[in-house]
């Protein structure tokens, strides 16, 4: 076997592969008396069909088979002689075989770019000095008493305000036929909450329970529902009820009423400020290993596998579908274009393949690596977290062949603390950060 390897581009080569046709002979004569034992011709007992025979009838086939054996058989070979690392299935193009001829065959794969790092270590960068204020505090304290309050009727005679839930029944119009799937009944809206076109919160605003009412709306080209895209909508809306939010007090006994925990207010408030400083703990971490990798990322310039980045933007939109998916939703309803999607996650996808791939370059040159001891415990935190057992995490992942993926985040953030351990870090408050490290 003889083998060449051509450049395509930084990223892209071509293997040629020629095999010799003493082989190819060989191959053909095995593969024609495997056949000849069990093939069916009419006329002929199994086992004594003529080769003449075989080949009338079964040339294609032969030649197909034979063609498949060789590429599988010496493609493996090929590719570990030419030094290449192929990053997904190679592309085979191939002549046409014959006997007593060589074979030959193309194939294009793309690899890992090669480029050189420097200086990845001692970066110099700001670190946001964790803080958790008084008023942060406050903040989310109301926002638990927002969680627990109740709704209760008007009993003023009055018409809806901001603040109020009004519920209503109501369908959407367009000169004068019905929208499909635009209709509601018994549908509570928070006014002044912004879930609404402000258009129709404000036809609703000084309505009372039993109201009857036609609101004009107009969307723009993109609004959140697909189906009212630019269009001049027509409301009819009838009012159901009228409730109004009574918060609770923020007091003792309410922190009591949040499970045995909590004895207290200050209890409660201790609770949500420590609970606060972790969260705040972890944005400012993220945030950091963020703008540390890209501003490492950001010296070195080579070509992307485009296999990489597009592998990415299938997470992506994956992720996008999922999401929707959650809440009841999906691309059509909320007016999001797949392809106008796939181009807006273009940067960020390119972004993200350059970034782990010098993250393993980095690792690969430190000798960083996850061993299975490691492996196991990073099973047992994730399954920590989830509150499930990690032999049932550790099943997951092999049912589903990710636990080499499981391996490459785990050396990912290993690698990313080596990095962060290594930096000149500058703490200061968020409000003195430069503009250009954000």
């Amino acid at each position: 076997m003889k083998t060449s390897l051509e450049e395509i581009s930084p990223v892209k080569k071509k293997l040629l592969v020629e095999v010799e046709s003493e082989e190819v002979d060989r191959k053909i004569e095995e593969t024609y008396r495997t056949l000849g034992k069990k093939a069916k011709v009419h006329g002929f007992r199994p086992g004594k069909v003529p080769r003449r025979i075989l080949e009338r009838y079964f040339k294609d086939q032969v030649v197909e088979e034979v063609t498949r054996g060789l590429v599988d058989e010496t493609l493996p070979k090929a590719v570990e002689e030419s030094k290449a690392m192929p990053l997904t299935i190679p592309v085979v193009e191939n002549d046409s075989l014959k006997a007593g001829q060589s074979f030959k065959y193309a194939v294009v794969m793309e690899v890992k770019p090669q480029f050189e790092l420097r200086d990845y270590m001692g970066v110099e960068l700001e670190k946001e000095i964790v803080e958790v204020t008084d008023q942060d505090v406050e903040r989310n304290m109301q926002e638990i008493r927002k969680a627990h309050a109740t709704l209760k009727p008007v009993q003023e005679d009055r018409g809806a305000r901001e603040g109020d839930s009004i519920v209503v029944d109501y369908e959407a119009f367009e000169a004068g036929k019905p929208i499909e799937g635009v209709k509601a009944q018994n549908f509570m809206i928070a006014l002044g909450g912004g879930a609404i076109h402000p258009e129709l919160e404000k036809g609703l605003t000084g309505l009372k329970a039993g109201d009857l009412k036609d609101v004009e709306v107009h969307f723009d080209e993109e609004p959140q529902n697909a189906r009212l895209a630019g269009k001049d909508v027509t409301f009819k809306v009838k009012v159901i009820d009228l409730k109004i939010t009574e918060l609770p007090e923020l007091n003792d006994e309410f922190a009591k009423s949040l499970g045995g925990e909590f004895p207290d207010l200050e209890t409660l408030k201790k609770r949500v400020k420590d609970s606060l400083l972790e969260n705040e703990k972890k944005r400012v971490e993220k945030d950091f290993r963020r703008r540390l990798i890209k501003k490492i990322a950001d010296k070195v310039d080579f070509e992307l596998p485009q296999s990489l980045v597009e592998s990415e933007i299938r997470s992506g939109v994956e992720s996008v579908k999922q999401n929707l998916l959650r809440m009841g939703s999906n691309m059509e309803k909320a007016g999001i274009k797949e392809e106008k999607l796939r181009e807006d996650l273009v940067p960020a996808a390119g972004q993200r393949v350059k970034e782990l791939l010098i993250l393993g370059e980095i690792a690969r040159q430190s000798g960083l690596t996850i061993s299975d001891l490691e492996l196991d415990q990073g099973f047992e935190e994730m399954a920590k977290s989830l509150g499930q057992e990690p032999q049932v995490m550790r099943k997951f992942y092999e049912a589903r062949d990710l636990v080499g993926s499981f391996r490459e985040k785990l050396l990912e953030e290993r690698t990313l603390n080596y990095l962060a351990n290594g930096a000149k870090i500058a703490e200061m408050p968020a409000s003195q950060m430069s503009r250009g490290q954000e």
